[in-house]
Parts: C-alpha cells; structure tokens; sequence
C-alpha cells in the first residue's frame, strides 16, 4: 500500500488563526512568563508576555509614524533580538515583512528595492552606506530605523542617512510609546515577502500570506515533535526562511523556547547546544558535514538533542547520530512557494536517498513530464508539481512579477522545477534540478547524488558537479566536478572514492579544484559561472590519466 504522511494535525485548529499576531496572543495570554526568546550574545532573555507587549510597542511606534496595513517594512539585519521584535511588531500592525540578504548591495540590493517599494526600513547601522549607494532606489523608504550593533557605526549611520534626507532614528526609539493592541491580520492577508536565491535569473519576491507561515511552521511542529518542553536552536540566518518558519515560527506555535545565534560556528556547534541545553535544532545545505568534520571528542554525545532537522540530511546521518547521540533526524522536501509537500516520519528508518510522504491530507503532489504535465509512472522520473487542499497554504504569487508568476503556476499546479521519482512504497526521493541534470552517452545523471558522493570524502569541502560538452559525437555531457578541498588530494583519489559510490558513468571525468566557488549573496553555488569556465588548464581529466 502506497504510503503518506499522517503526524501533521495544527496545534491551532481553526485556519481564521493562523496568523502570527494571534498565535503570539495565544501564547502570551496561556503561558505570559515562560521563556520564549533567548539571545546568548546579548546576554538577555524574554518571556511571551513580553515579547508580545514589546512587539506590541514596536507596532504602535510604527503605526504612529505613518504605516498602514499592507506597507511593506524593509528588515536588513544579521541575527539579534531587534530583528525577532521588528518582525512580531511588524506583523501587529499589519505590515509585509521584507526581509533581506545581508550581503546584497549594488545592483542585487536594488533589485529587491525596486521590485518590492518598501516604504520603511529597519537596518543595522554597518549597512547604512549601501543605500546610500543606491539612492535613486532607496528613494520610496520615507523612514529608517538603525540597530546599534555595537561597532561604533551608529551616529555615522545616521547622520548620513538624514545627510540623504532620510528620517533616522535609532532602533531603540521604536519601543519609546504605549502598546497599541491593533487589529489582528487576516490569515490570508500578505504577511512576508521572502526572495528566491536567484542562480538562474534575477531573485524572484514570494509573497507569502499569514496562513502559509503558519502552516509551514506547523509542518516543523509535527516534524519535530515540538513541545513546550523542548529548546530550538537556530543559527541560520533570519533573513532565509530556514530561520523563520522553519525554527522561530514553529517555537511560537509550540510554546517553545527560541535560541537565537548571530551565526553557524562547526567548532563550537555542540557547545552551543549544551549552553542552553538545546533539544532541537536545524542544519542548511553544508552545516552538518562541517560540524561532522570536526576532530572528535570524548563527551560528544554529552547534551541534551533530541532532534535534528536537515535540509538535505547527509549520508553520514546513523555515524553523526551515534556520535552525538541524536535520537531522531526528520528532512523535508518544499519550496518557499509551496510549503513542504513531503515529510519524513519522525524516528523512522527511511530507505536510502529518501526525502520522505507525500502530506496527501493538505496538498495533492504529483511528478510529471516537464514537457506534456502528464503524470509519470511510479518509479519514473519526473518534474514536482503541487497545488494546496486548503486555502492560503501556499504563496500567493512572486510579487510584481505576474509573467513568472504565471509561468510556475501553469495548468493550476506550481512547477518546482525540481525532478523526484517515487517508489511503490510512497517514498519520494530527490534527484536533481531540471537545469541540474546531466546526461552522459545515454545515461541520466543527478549532479546531487555524484555531489554527496564527493562531498563523503574528508578532504572535501565543497563540491559542485555539471555537465561539460563532450568530445564525441552523442556523447551529450562529460561530468566535471568543481571541489574545494581543506588539504591537499590527487584527483587521482577522488576518482578511486568515487568508484563503488556512484555508477561508473557518473564518476567524475573532470577535476578542477579551486580556492571558492562561485555563489550568489545567498549562498547558492551559481553553476551557471561554472558552466561558462568549463574545463580550463587546470582541470585533471581522468581518460588521460587512465591512459598513461
């Protein structure tokens, strides 16, 4: 029988709720003096009653300034409290949180600014020259407020925004003033617009209405097995939505406490944990095979996990569990656009590679030909496509962009662009992007699977495979790895790990190792700078060492 996931039942039943002023209410009325958010580098803690009476007066300051509902507000901050405080308050007075990469500026920075026109904006004071840069964008922000982050920037800050013609003012000032208990956001009003990465073309806005935060935070809960009783951890960035509806969200909604880090360390990932005795917590992309490659210790398994939730888990999921004594890994396969259509059943021993069941009770999930939108064969590869069973649980569209909009949401399913295949069983597994995929004299090659087979070696760091053009006729692709190492290897041993690992097409022709690899602010690799390059002077390629 054909299997789906069955854990996923919302705390809050009523869908009119899932808002996030409300849930915070809910909280702070239930539970108003146990803890919810713990900033470690601050040195300071807040209870649910206080978060929301602050959150609250960050509201009322904002409201009094001049925002009304639907306004965008602008957040360019690294991990703090200020930024946890601006987004609650920002989502009391009905604003759409925007939050931004860090890293952008220039001409990804005014992309975003163009495409969203935010009319406020909250910032750390080390940013204040970017928009400065860029003023002709900036010119729709009418007001900024400025974190002190405790670097010296903050009067120069502000004195060359209002040198702008700016109205500045610092952070702090937003909490001078009464709360206001302002109407609560309906849960299909705009809550979030969060950016795509952009490694095939200008970053995409997803508009992403209250209730698709909620339920995407919910799926963590039912993921997790999150309770009051338990402590999350995340040290991702809180401009990505791995750190919002991924941990912070899901805390709330579960009456949890939040730990909030300025950023990953792998060194000190585990004392981390123990400090503030952390039950749960999330890894991104590389964090777990950095924190796994760290020298070993006698008292690793010495803390308090219980789970962890990685996105995607590595190979080395039963060694690092046994090592820190992690009771259960979940993963989850989704988009931003999407939520996540398919979850791992807590504590269950999946099959190989698999990312987990389709939640067949909230979305309908099917895997097509990207070319016709005909439904594939069980065990064929095809394209992700998903459509909501319930309203306002997916995005609402990529804001201001009705083209791409159209073209991802054609035949009334969103395309992910993403190949999976399932098996009888109802296990989905991920085997590459689209754009991604590789095919070598005949073969089908999923740059993912021959990217995790690389990335199993110590040496390794980081890998990135494409598809290079081949020398023979029907050749189609040759496959290049681009790999960061952190200590020297012969590509000679590369390709030896590789074989046994990966089929024996999919082994690396080329090797061409580098200092970085290229990425966008947010830290996707752009393959499509890779491709570009191709095979340079550098690059080891395996025929001629096979033939020597």
């Amino acid at each position: 029988m054909t299997r789906v996931y069955e854990d996923l039942k919302p705390t809050f039943v009523d869908p009119h709720d899932w808002a996030l002023p409300t849930v915070l209410r809910s909280r702070a009325a239930t539970a108003p003096d146990s803890v919810f958010l713990i900033a470690p580098e601050e040195s300071e803690q807040w209870t649910y009653g206080e978060v929301l009476s602050e959150a609250e007066t960050v509201a009322g300051s904002l409201h009094r300034a001049g925002a009304i509902a639907g306004d965008r507000l602008l957040i360019m901050a690294v991990n703090s409290s200020r930024f946890i405080r601006t987004w609650f308050g920002s989502a009391v007075c009905s604003l759409v949180e925007v939050p931004i990469n860090t890293a952008y500026e220039g001409e990804f920075l005014r992309h975003q600014l163009d495409t969203v026109s935010p009319r406020w904006a909250v910032i750390d004071d080390v940013f204040a020259e970017r928009f400065v840069a860029i003023a002709a964008s900036s010119g729709q922000i009418e007001r900024f407020w400025v974190i002190d982050t405790g670097t010296g920037a903050i009067d120069s800050a502000l004195a060359t925004l209002r040198g702008q013609g700016w109205s500045a003012d610092p952070w702090d000032s937003l909490l001078d003033g009464p709360c206001v208990e302002l109407p609560a956001p309906r849960a299909q009003d705009p809550a979030s617009i969060l950016f795509t990465s952009g490694t095939t073309g200008p970053s995409k806005g997803v508009s992403m209405p209250h209730a698709q935060m909620y339920f995407f935070a919910e799926e963590v809960v039912a993921l997790t097995r999150l309770t009051a009783a338990d402590t999350y951890l995340t040290m991702t960035p809180l401009f990505h939505g791995n750190a919002q509806f991924m941990a912070a969200y899901p805390a709330l909604i579960a009456g949890a406490r939040l730990v909030v880090r300025s950023k990953f360390s792998a060194s000190r990932w585990v004392d981390f944990v123990r400090e503030n005795e952390v039950t749960v917590t999330n890894f991104l992309g590389v964090m777990m095979d950095f924190a796994w490659k760290q020298p070993p210790r006698s008292d690793d398994a010495d803390n308090t996990l219980r789970c962890i939730f990685a996105a995607p888990t590595a190979s080395i999921v039963d060694e690092f569990a046994a090592r820190f004594g992690v009771e259960a890994f979940v993963e989850v396969f989704g988009l931003t656009e999407t939520c996540a259509p398919i979850l791992s059943p807590y504590g269950e021993k999946r099959p190989v590679g698999a990312a987990g069941l389709a939640v067949a009770d909230w979305f309908d999930v099917r895997l097509v030909d990207p070319e016709t939108d005909e439904e594939v064969p069980v065990g064929e590869v095809g394209e992700l496509v998903v459509r909501p069973r319930l309203p306002w649980t997916c995005s609402q569209g990529y804001y201001a962009m009705p083209d791409k909009t159209v073209e991802a949401w054609r035949n009334l399913w969103f395309h992910t662009g993403d190949a999976l295949r399932r098996d009888e069983d109802g296990w989905y597994y991920f085997v590459d992007r689209y754009k991604d995929a590789l095919r070598r004299r005949g073969e089908n090659i999923s740059s993912y699977e021959v990217e995790q087979a690389v990335l199993s070696i110590d040496e390794v760091v980081e890998c990135a495979v494409i598809g290079v053009k081949a020398d023979v006729d029907g050749g189609e692709d040759e496959v290049l790895a681009v790999i960061v190492v952190r200590e020297p290897i012969a590509a000679e041993n590369i390709w030896k790990r590789c074989e046994g690992r990966i089929p024996a097409f999919a082994v690396p022709r080329y090797i061409r190792f580098v200092d970085v690899l290229p990425k966008t602010p947010s830290e996707k690799v752009r393959k499509a700078v890779l491709r570009e390059e191709g095979v340079t002077g550098d690059t080891a390629d395996r025929t001629l060492v096979l033939t020597q």
